[in-house]
C-alpha cells in the first residue's frame, strides 16, 4: 500500500485502500497499524485534520477494528 507522508509529531505516513476500506498509519516510533472498515470520508477527514494524532485518537482508534502490523 502506498503511503503519503504527513506533517505530524506522532504520525509519519498514512496509506489508504478505498477498495479494501483499509487505513494504515505509520508512526515515527516505527509502529505500523492497520484499521479495517474505514470509509473514504474518514480517511479524507484524517488527511485534512490539523493534528493527525489527535484526530486519529478521537475518531479512528477504538472506532474501527485494528491490529499492529510491525514495530
Amino acid at each position: 500500500m502506498l503511503h503519503e507522508p504527513v506533517q505530524s509529531t506522532n504520525v509519519r505516513s498514512v496509506g489508504y485502500s478505498e477498495s479494501d476500506r483499509v487505513l494504515e498509519v505509520a508512526f515515527h516510533s516505527g509502529r505500523l497499524y492497520r484499521y479495517d472498515g474505514v470509509s473514504a470520508d474518514v480517511h479524507a477527514a484524517l488527511m485534512a485534520a490539523p493534528s493527525k494524532g489527535r484526530h486519529l485518537a478521537r475518531f479512528i482508534v477504538d472506532q474501527f477494528p485494528y491490529r499492529q502490523i510491525s514495530g
